[in-house]
């Protein structure tokens, strides 16, 4: 049997053997899977299918201390911790071929946390990400929402948004190289606040555990995305639609 085998198995037989109250520990989390719309790359004018993906942050559990009140708990009022997800689709030459010459990028994942100020009918947000896919940049968001329960069933909220990225985010997807073979004239992207806009989105819950989602968004690009000459042979508007199903999962450890 090899090393690793060995520690796997002595270490599930030291949980196995701790008291009842030492592994009552669990995380609590939704992830979404389903369909988007949106532009083919930042700075696009046109618009391609592609898969949504979602992960949202309920609860964790640990030594007795619980942060979060579950995915589908109403938020309390007041300052709360939550994690923040966000996937940016891949840049390619192939689907996009007035591109020739910048590199591709991969889809990115970005991971981060954030601060929420909740209150009964509306809260407010800032997070921070980091790229760990695509891109090694540090993205944020600061929002706020309007939120409309009409019964147990429903979850509508609306509200604006200002993403930021820094340099290397915003050199990544809007800078062109010198001495890049492309069509475009060299540009060094600066980081800021690069877009702004609006987000409304409605939750369906069809029982404790599943959920339809969908979102309609609109950003207008701001700052050196907006001056790139990427985003000059496209477009600053930016239109996103999803729509996918979500599942709650709480891990006991």
């Amino acid at each position: 049997m090899r090393i690793h085998s060995i520690m796997y198995v002595s270490a599930f037989a030291m949980v196995a053997a701790l008291p009842a109250s030492a592994q009552e520990r669990s995380f609590n989390f939704a992830l979404r899977g389903g369909v988007s719309a949106a532009p083919e790359y930042l700075g696009s004018d046109q618009t391609e299918a592609g898969a949504d993906l979602g992960f949202t942050f309920g609860s964790l559990s640990w030594g007795g201390k619980t942060i979060g009140n579950g995915v589908r708990g109403v938020p309390d009022n007041g300052v709360s911790v939550r994690g923040a997800f966000r996937v940016i689709g891949d840049r390619t030459v192939d689907v996009s071929p007035e591109l020739a010459g910048l590199e591709d990028i991969d889809t990115a994942v970005e991971l981060g946390i954030g601060l929420t100020y909740q209150q009964t009918n509306w809260m407010a947000f800032g997070e921070v990400r980091k790229g760990v896919t695509g891109h090694s940049g540090v993205t944020g968001t600061l929002g706020a929402d309007l939120i409309y329960r009409p019964n147990d069933r429903w979850l509508i909220t609306a509200g604006p948004r200002v993403n930021f990225g820094n340099d290397e985010f915003a050199s990544t997807y809007f800078g062109v190289p010198t001495g890049s073979s492309s069509s475009f004239a060299a540009y060094d992207a600066s980081g800021g606040a690069l877009g702004a806009g609006l987000e409304v989105a409605g939750t369906y819950f069809i029982d404790d555990k599943w959920a339809l989602e969908g979102a309609v968004s609109y950003e207008k690009l701001l700052g050196d995305a907006a001056d790139s000459p990427i985003t000059q042979n496209g477009s600053e508007d930016q239109w996103r639609i999803r729509l996918g199903l979500s599942r709650v999962f709480t891990l006991n450890f």
